[in-house]
């Protein structure tokens, strides 16, 4: 049986953090355009509708 005890491997560990903190974001940036483009959408829907 292998043995149970943990060796932190620095080089592999800060490779990958860094890609986490590379990638691992939240979109605000494309949310708010999926907001903004859904409510022009929607007004362009109801200005149409009027007229």
């Amino acid at each position: 049986m292998k043995d149970m005890v943990w060796k932190p491997d620095d080089e592999r560990d800060r490779k990958v953090n860094a890609y986490l903190e590379r990638i691992n974001h939240a979109p605000y940036a494309m949310i708010a355009l999926w907001i903004l483009g859904l409510i022009s959408l929607l007004t362009v829907i109801v200005l149409v509708g009027i007229f």
